[in-house]
């Protein structure tokens, strides 16, 4: 028994004077992964998220300019588990790339769970491919960074030419309306809003819920006096659909996709895209009604 409790002394000397042993594998097995991908992480709790946002593209839609934060952000969250990691993304393609991409994906042994538009009248067409894997982190983001090289997805990290634009919007405005706090990223106010319900996948918590793409993601992109473009989509159960559907309907806001992003999550869930283009202030009091049929939080 004592020959146990110094061992565990030890053991925390140790841990306290070098670090654990296996944090030190797992951060270069990170940083391999880092490489991989060619790019640097948000780290949200244990959950690492890489943005893969579409700045090769030119898209507008009804004559606006979409820059990449508003509707074109591909993103990979990777989160340890199960005794290695699980990686869900959302990966942002031309109607060209898809199959190509899908083959590629498949053949390394990724799961394809959703393929599907967001935006209405975007020229070019973009299409949306949801993927998800399971294993080692570093063979993930190999077979990833493979599958994303069948398109021409950026796949190193380029200092934007100018630096992006101020908000033009009365965010503490927005902030109120919306019931949390937004935040700007490349000339786009960005703002996620949690659900109060847990939500698992193969028994594991989705969180922190933003990093991992289950949070409600309204993003306002200024169009010049005061107007904005919004998109997003809410995260919804089976009986918020059809009066999320009528809120934002009835607000002047259009509904442009209404699917799935995942396949064995807990709760069911459904994932509405929207769009619309108007006074900004008025915009956030159609998305805070269909913000109230759901169960998010507020504050």
């Amino acid at each position: 028994m004592k020959r146990n409790i110094w061992a565990m002394v030890g053991a925390c000397l140790l841990a306290f004077r070098f670090g654990p042993v296996p944090a030190y594998a797992q951060d270069a097995e990170w940083q391999k992964v880092d490489e991989t991908l060619g790019r640097k992480p948000a780290i949200s709790d244990d959950v690492r998220r890489y943005g893969f946002p579409r700045s090769d593209l030119s898209v507008t839609l009804d004559g606006i300019s979409i820059r990449p934060a508003l509707a074109l952000g591909g993103w990979l969250a990777f989160k340890p588990a199960h005794g290695g990691a699980m990686v869900m993304g959302d990966l942002v393609l031309l109607e060209t790339e898809i199959n190509p991409v899908m083959a590629k994906m498949i053949a390394s042994g990724l799961e394809i769970t959703a393929v599907h538009n967001h935006l209405l009248r975007a020229s070019p067409a973009t299409f949306y491919m949801h993927i998800a894997g399971h294993g080692d982190a570093v063979k993930l983001a190999l077979a990833i960074h493979d599958g994303l090289a069948e398109s021409k997805t950026p796949l190193t990290v380029t200092a934007p030419a100018s630096p992006p634009p101020a908000i033009d919007l009365d965010t503490a405005k927005l902030d109120q309306i919306i019931g949390v706090n937004g935040k700007a990223n490349g000339g786009v106010y960005q703002f996620n809003v949690k659900r109060r319900d847990p939500i698992t996948q193969d028994g594991m918590l989705l969180t922190p819920v933003a990093a991992m793409g289950v949070a409600i993601a309204i993003n306002f992109q200024p169009t010049g006096a005061g107007r904005a473009a919004i998109t997003g989509d809410f995260v919804l159960t089976s009986d918020e659909v059809n009066p999320v559907i009528l809120a934002l309907r009835t607000h002047g806001i259009e509904v442009t996709a209404l699917h799935s992003h995942m396949l064995d999550e807990q709760p069911r869930l459904f994932f509405m895209h929207f769009w619309a283009n108007d006074d900004a202030v008025k915009l956030a009091e159609g998305l805070r009604a269909a913000l109230d049929k759901t169960a998010s939080t507020k504050g």
